[in-house]
């Protein structure tokens, strides 16, 4: 799949040392507790809550427009207690999802305005579907797909689901998207 060039404004986006592409519309909460590992992109009206604990992301991941990252919570008898939320490498998070899991491993594809609940885990090469809304503390296994009806499906010998080639694709999609998001000046 070819991806476009998305062009941006020089003047929106500030890019680091490392790579790292992020939108001055962007909502980074505690930017002292937030690590981004390098080449990812933080796209307009994100939110990063790094404020309530340590947010850190692998290289090539793309937060896209309106998405929220929020460390998953606990409740005790004696309060409310904040997780770090670790995002592994080679990551799409769609528009306007809102993610609050435990931890996301590597080359997770999450759908626009999906919802995942907190202390989710997404094991590595899964995928959310656009719209799926997973309950809290739900685990999604490597090579499953978790559809916007609310199953889980894929598996060993089903290849309609999750492609076995999901780590190359979301490499190649990832690295594709970084390299067409250029500035326009």
């Amino acid at each position: 799949m070819e991806i476009l060039d998305t062009y941006y404004s020089r003047d929106e986006y500030v890019e680091t040392a490392s790579g790292n592409k992020v939108s001055r519309q962007t909502v980074l909460c505690g930017s002292q507790n937030i690590v981004l590992n390098g080449k990812v992109i933080v796209q307009s009206g994100a939110i990063i809550r790094g404020d309530l604990a340590n947010v850190r992301t692998g290289r090539y991941c793309i937060i896209s427009k309106g998405a929220v990252i929020r460390p998953p919570f606990k409740q005790f008898s004696k309060g409310v207690a904040f997780f770090p939320l670790h995002i592994g490498d080679h990551v799409f998070v769609g528009e306007g999802a809102i993610v609050s899991a435990a931890s996301v491993g590597s080359y997770v594809y999450i759908g626009k305005n999906a919802v995942i609940g907190r202390r989710c885990v997404l094991k590595d090469c899964c995928i959310i579907e656009d719209g799926a809304i997973l309950p809290p503390e739900t685990t999604v296994a490597s090579f499953m797909r978790y559809t916007a009806a609310g199953t889980i499906e894929g598996g060993q010998g089903n290849p309609d689901h999750v492609p076995p080639a999901m780590q190359d694709q979301m490499v190649d999609f990832t690295k594709s998207f970084y390299e067409h998001f250029r500035s326009n000046a």
